[in-house]
């Protein structure tokens, strides 16, 4: 008997377990995609597996539903490799170590990979002949955790429904109707240097508590590479100094939490430095006293040095471009049932002077393609108007609301009438899969949804054994009115 015997809904369980006892990290998912087409083979269902590792399971209506629209079920079949320091699990060759305690789910120090749960749900529905539905289109997607590079290589031409149900949200109640596409903005400004003399100065702006660019940015967090933009400038009119460098951020796709730059400065205009340093701290902190808790702003005096500094027109140029990009979320929602959800943001998530450039690189979201390029282009005109150089990289699709989905007004009468209250509709401001699947299947009917997974991709993730069960029969009712 295995460890989730007992379980109800059981095929899904048992499923769910079997997946577990087979691993299947990000870019190791062989032996689980043969594990799905051995499924379809025994079942005599018509399936595709293509060379990126992507397969689809094609099943036919229940008896009464064979020619109503089709309707494509969504998972992914990899997981992400998270384990405690303690752990010696090697995901490439072990099982999981699963284990239940009352309503949880979870794997012994390891992540459990529970959006997996998608899977079980998809092959379970696939074998059963007592459940009505319509013909469906299951797509189990390769390597979503590592850069969607499944399906983003997906083959459409063999898919034909115009309606999605993603499974790889991980919270009952929510339906995400909306995700933002993005693109990295990368701005290099040419540099000279001269060669200058003072006491040299390391400036610090740190402890914020950064985040992702995507999820993260609705807390209006600071951000260290703007913040050190701003000090800069504020310095420049109470004393004279030379930027020797400066830099921050570890990720495009990371709010930068911490920058630093040393500048040289002369005896006479210690006093003030340290003062207006001083005094800027205060000001930030009150600024965001609301939201951030561990803001330092200092400065160290490293002795007297020659070295080569930037020129004064380079120094401005790049100040001028720190106190002038835009950052942060740039417009909220405007749909009605999205209304808290951010629709376009940036982030300039790297800085660095190094050999002849100074170089910025922003990560440009909008669930609206047109606001994505407007903003892309807001960046272009700032450098090239000082005499930088801009390029657009990494360019994915976004998913916007479809305010007349059919999916979502059914969707949300199955849920009321089972649960006596209303869903939760909103948007999530990064990429999803479903982003690029609205790009290759444009006017496809989507929502993603899911029952609820707790501390995702970390040693603590909990599956709710209970929201499963629920989510199972929200799952057999949308499918039935469909």
């Amino acid at each position: 008997m295995g460890i989730l015997s007992g379980l109800e809904p059981k095929r899904v369980f048992e499923i769910f377990e079997d997946i577990c006892n087979i691993p299947h990290p990000s870019g190791h998912i062989g032996a689980i995609a043969d594990y799905v087409c051995d499924f379809a083979k025994k079942r005599e269902l018509r399936y595709v597996r293509e060379v990126c590792g992507n397969v689809i399971v094609f099943v036919p209506g229940s008896e009464g539903y064979e020619d109503k629209d089709i309707v494509m079920l969504q998972g992914h079949l990899d997981m992400v490799c998270e384990k405690s320091p303690d752990s010696r699990h090697n995901f490439e060759t072990d099982p999981l170590p699963i284990d239940v305690m009352e309503d949880m789910i979870f794997s012994r120090k390891t992540a459990l990979g529970g959006n997996a749960i998608a899977i079980g749900i998809c092959l379970a529905l696939a074998e059963r002949k007592d459940i009505a539905h319509p013909p469906l289109e299951i797509l189990l997607t390769a390597d979503k955790e590592n850069d969607m590079t499944g399906v983003k290589a997906l083959d459409t031409s063999v898919l034909n429904a115009k309606t999605l149900i993603n499974l790889d949200h991980n919270k009952e109640g929510v339906f995400i109707t909306s995700c933002a596409g993005g693109l990295k903005g990368k701005i290099q400004l040419p540099v000279r240097y001269r060669l200058r003399s003072g006491e040299k100065y390391n400036i610090v702006v740190s402890g914020f508590m950064g985040g992702h660019s995507g999820k993260d940015i609705n807390k209006y967090g600071g951000n260290a590479n703007i913040i050190m933009g701003r000090l800069l400038h504020i310095l420049g009119s109470k004393i004279k100094f030379d930027l020797v460098n400066i830099r921050g951020g570890l990720m495009v796709s990371a709010i930068p939490r911490d920058a630093d730059c040393t500048i040289l400065v002369s005896d006479d205009d210690v006093p003030k430095l340290e003062a207006v340093v001083e005094e800027f701290e205060k000001t930030i902190r009150n600024e965001y006293r609301a939201n951030e808790n561990n803001i330092q702003i200092y400065c160290n005096d490293l002795g007297y040095f020659e070295e080569n500094a930037l020129t004064v027109k380079t120094m401005e140029r790049l100040v001028f471009l720190l106190n002038t990009l835009p950052d942060g979320i740039q417009k909220m929602s405007v749909d009605r049932e999205t209304p808290n959800v951010v629709e376009a943001s940036l982030n300039i998530g790297i800085m660095r002077l190094s050999g002849t450039e100074f170089l910025l690189e922003a990560a440009v979201r909008s669930s609206v393609a047109s606001e994505k390029y407007y903003l892309s282009d807001k960046l272009r005109y700032l450098t090239e108007t000082i005499g930088g150089r801009y390029e657009e990289l990494g360019d994915y699709p976004g998913w916007e609301f479809k305010s007349d989905s059919r999916l979502l007004k059914v969707m949300n009468s199955v849920y009321l009438a089972q649960n006596g209250c209303a869903p939760e509709i909103t948007g999530v401001h990064a990429g999803l899969e479903t982003g690029i699947l609205s790009s290759k299947m444009p006017g496809l009917d989507i929502i993603s949804c899911g029952p609820d997974i707790l501390n995702v991709r970390t040693p603590k993730e909990r599956l709710s054994v209970s929201s499963v069960e629920r989510f199972w029969k929200f799952l057999i009712a949308v499918l039935k009115e469909l």
